[in-house]
């Protein structure tokens, strides 16, 4: 007991220096991402937009739900006056098409609302999935099967299908983003809670777990002390991933017209209520899609360069912005300079005398070389029948 109390500590110690290391390890490979830096980069401004809403709306001196009837022309359907949809200093990206509501205010309140129902869903994922994970893979048999059986079931559930059917019967009174959120985490946990699981199975295996148990820590604070931590990196990985999706889900689902009603601004209800401008206000339909696609992108981008940063194995799907060319033009550089022939009129310069003579091809590899008795003497026969004798001749010219 005493030795697994021993080995139990030890690493205690090495966890926290080696977590250290790690994290640096990972910031320097992720800086050495610039394709993942410039993503990072737009998903911070886009994040600090979306939390500076009140405050650039209040220098432009709008807000996203004021109709302004007089900036449309009624007589030609609502289309905003004036050149480029209405575009001046007092509206900075035009007006809306028949109400007039300021564009701009409303394209950086609807930042608010798709990046914060899909961090709300994806926290809400990652919540359930490691709960489920974690307990199917430390629980007994009876416990695995049951929450494994759950599991797939939760996958094999249509998203969008499920979805429309809960946003339809809820109450109109429940808060819209809070409903949207809630539905996309509770219906799309399953796929990490598998990884979880699997991962948690692997974790076990280790012998500092084995050491912790045997030690006679209890099951769940092995989990929250020595499996939760391994954890980390997939879970970190996954959801990076799971953001720029669940963002797409809502913009899907309001432009369906299940997600947030209006006048609460989000993207997704943009577009919908804008597939018929694109040719009177083009604007209109591009500002609202424009910064979706920007805002998926940025954040794939980024998840696959956590990803890479993470598992320095796993070889990242971009073509550009991460190293990968500066690699392959060192590598090629090298292998010239190697390959190079010499300065003296091109000829290569003679390999350096080892005081080993070279192994001939024609003679096998037993018979190659001689003692230091036999160093004047031609090496001895190795018994390999020449042509026109049998084996048992060449035997007895051996003896």
């Amino acid at each position: 007991m005493s030795e697994a109390l021993a080995a139990s500590s030890a690493p205690v110690t090495d966890t926290s220096v080696t977590g250290a290391s790690g994290a640096r390890q990972f910031w320097r490979r992720l800086r050495a991402q610039r394709a993942a830096l410039v993503a990072a980069a737009v998903v911070a401004l886009l994040v600090l937009v979306a939390l500076a809403a009140p405050l650039l709306t209040a220098i432009e001196g709008q807000d996203p739900t004021t109709f302004h009837p007089s900036l449309v022309d009624s007589a030609r359907g609502g289309v905003p006056v004036g050149p480029l949809g209405g575009m001046g200093a007092d509206h900075w990206l035009g007006v809306e098409p028949q109400t007039g509501r300021d564009l701009f205010a409303r394209l950086v309140y609807g930042a608010r609302v798709s990046l914060g129902v899909a961090l709300a869903a994806t926290l809400v994922q990652v919540t359930i999935a490691v709960v489920v994970g974690v307990a199917a893979a430390l629980g007994n048999r009876w416990v695995d099967q049951l929450l494994s059986r759950v599991t797939e079931i939760i996958v094999a559930l249509p998203l969008m299908i499920m979805s429309l059917a809960l946003l339809a019967i809820v109450p109109g009174s429940f808060p819209r983003p809070v409903l949207v959120a809630l539905v996309i985490g509770l219906i799309a946990w399953g796929t990490l809670a598998k990884i979880v699981r699997a991962q948690t199975l692997t974790l076990k295996q280790l012998d500092y777990v084995a050491a912790a148990r045997l030690s006679g820590w209890g099951t769940w604070r092995i989990a929250r002390r020595d499996l939760l931590p391994g954890l980390a990196a997939p879970l970190i990985t996954y959801s990076a991933l799971l953001v720029p999706a669940n963002i797409g889900v809502e913009a899907a689902l309001s432009f369906l017209g299940v997600g947030v009603k209006p006048p609460t601004p989000s993207w997704g209800q943009m577009l919908t209520a804008a597939d018929v401008w694109y040719q009177a206000a083009p604007q209109y339909l591009l500002l609202p899609a424009g910064a979706l696609f920007l805002t998926v992108l940025a954040l794939t981008v980024l998840g696959d360069g956590v990803r890479t940063a993470l598992d320095p194995r796993a070889a990242s799907r971009l073509r550009v912005g991460t190293g990968r060319r500066r690699e392959a033009r060192a590598d090629a550089s090298g292998n010239a300079d190697a390959s190079a022939p010499a300065a003296d009129g091109g000829v290569p310069l003679p390999r350096q005398d080892t005081g080993t003579p070279p192994q001939d091809a024609g003679t096998p590899p037993h018979a190659a070389g001689t003692s230091a008795q036999d160093a004047g003497t031609p090496p001895r026969d190795a018994g390999v029948p020449r042509p026109g004798t049998s084996g048992d001749d060449t035997k007895e010219a051996t003896v």
